[in-house]
């Protein structure tokens, strides 16, 4: 197996709003954890990232739509949690079919750039 085949050319899709939020992997990576793990505390320690940080994306995820995409409680006798909404599942599925949609229609351009990348290039001074 070749390298390029070991590490194929990935597309990466990252959409950018008019008043400059932007959706992409990272967002969605942090929905994923919070659906797996009812917690955003947790959801954001999965991915190194401090309770501070994640809590601030969530939050600026659900000022970004009209609707709520993660709704959570504070803790208490039962601790807190968290959870995706309707509208949270269906963003996230949206943005993975998009994904899809996007390295199926690149297929043919990517194939051809990892036919041609120089494994070389890092020797050339």
């Amino acid at each position: 197996m070749t390298e390029t085949t070991k590490n194929p050319l990935t597309p990466v899709l990252r959409i950018t709003f008019p008043d400059d939020d932007r959706l992409g992997h990272g967002k969605m990576e942090l929905l994923e954890h919070i659906r797996e793990t009812g917690s955003i505390s947790a959801a954001g320690r999965a991915m190194d990232m401090s309770y501070r940080r994640a809590w601030m994306l969530v939050a600026e995820m659900n000022r970004m739509f009209k609707a709520q995409v993660v709704e959570s409680q504070r803790g208490g006798q039962k601790g807190g949690g968290a959870v995706l909404t309707p509208f949270g599942e269906e963003l996230l599925a949206r943005f993975r079919g998009m994904e899809k949609t996007v390295r199926a229609s690149l297929a043919d351009d990517l194939a051809w750039l990892q036919a041609n990348c120089n494994l070389q290039h890092e020797s050339r001074g």
